[in-house]
């Protein structure tokens, strides 16, 4: 029996963790990719801190003849929409803060420069990031094209279908996600970080319940999963559809002053609370389904 068959199915990042050898390498590499992870997320507020510093100390204050390298390499980059630009409104000849304006795409590239390092460090903070959007990219393109071959063709279309054929059809079908998803970005519908945020709401909203209630209760059962799937799918589209001015809602509209883009805060309780009351209101999982589930905690 394949040790693959002891990592239950999750997001994208988990495909990495199939090619690990045994489940003793697989939960090390779980935890040095969570722990990496975490030093991101409390390194970049950090990084930011340090671009503010850099920028209030170096540039704010100092004469417009003698402004440094950097400023006029990233305003010459983009003519038609300068990444950098520094305007003298006050006509005093001194940089104010007021007067700066910096792309927030460029931050993450210019700030080894800003910093007084080589441009080639620029240029491994570039290929880094290149290499962690095509890692995220194909992860999640494998992750889709597997689901639908495996989950959709192979269980309710054609469950005969030949290991050749699942696999033929998860390669057209890859094909197919790539295209589609190419031809959405193609149409730019909103800036990166606000279509993170969206889809992960939506993730939590209807995933989260589900898998987290699905292991570690053993009372939920399929109805309740399938409820809290859609219950917490709806509440999170629909605070979404109210209250974010491009899908024609209101900020006035928000509870608490959540973001739309963080509806997951209120999609991922109500998803808890229809999985939890459908589940004791249906009957118990049978015992094969528990034999499953201790499977799956096994160690």
């Amino acid at each position: 029996k394949s040790y693959r068959d002891d990592i239950p199915p999750g997001p994208h990042i988990l495909m990495r963790y199939y090619t690990t050898p045994s489940v003793h390498e697989a939960r090390k590499s779980v935890f040095w990719t969570l722990f990496f992870i975490m030093l991101i997320y409390i390194t970049v507020p950090a990084l930011a801190i340090l671009v503010k510093y850099d920028i209030y100390t170096s540039l704010v204050g100092s004469n417009y003849a003698h402004l440094p390298d950097w400023v006029y390499y990233w305003a010459n980059i983009d003519k038609v929409n300068p990444l950098v630009s520094i305007t003298d409104l006050n006509h005093d000849n001194v940089v104010q803060l007021g007067e700066i304006a910096l792309d927030g795409d460029i931050i993450v590239l210019a700030t080894p420069e800003i910093a007084g390092l080589p441009y080639f460090i620029s240029g491994l903070v570039a290929a880094g990031g290149l290499a962690a959007a095509l890692s995220t990219a194909d992860g999640l393109l494998l992750t889709i094209s597997n689901a639908l071959s495996h989950d959709v063709y192979y269980k309710v279309i054609d469950p005969a279908a030949s290991t050749q054929k699942r696999v033929t059809i998860s390669k057209l079908l890859l094909l197919v996600v790539a295209l589609l998803a190419a031809y959405a970005a193609s149409l730019k519908p909103g800036d990166i970080l606000s279509m993170v945020g969206v889809a992960f709401s939506l993730a939590a909203s209807t995933l989260f319940p589900a898998l987290v209630f699905g292991i570690f209760w053993k009372r939920a059962n399929q109805p309740g999963a399938i409820a809290g799937i859609v219950a917490g799918f709806v509440m999170c589209v629909y605070y979404m559809l109210t209250t974010h001015p491009a899908f024609g809602g209101n900020a006035a509209n928000q509870w608490f002053h959540i973001a739309p883009i963080s509806a997951g805060l209120f999609g991922v309780p109500v998803g808890i609370a229809a999985l939890v009351i459908v589940s004791l209101l249906t009957p118990p999982p049978d015992e094969r389904t528990i034999a499953l589930i201790d499977h799956i905690r096994t160690p």
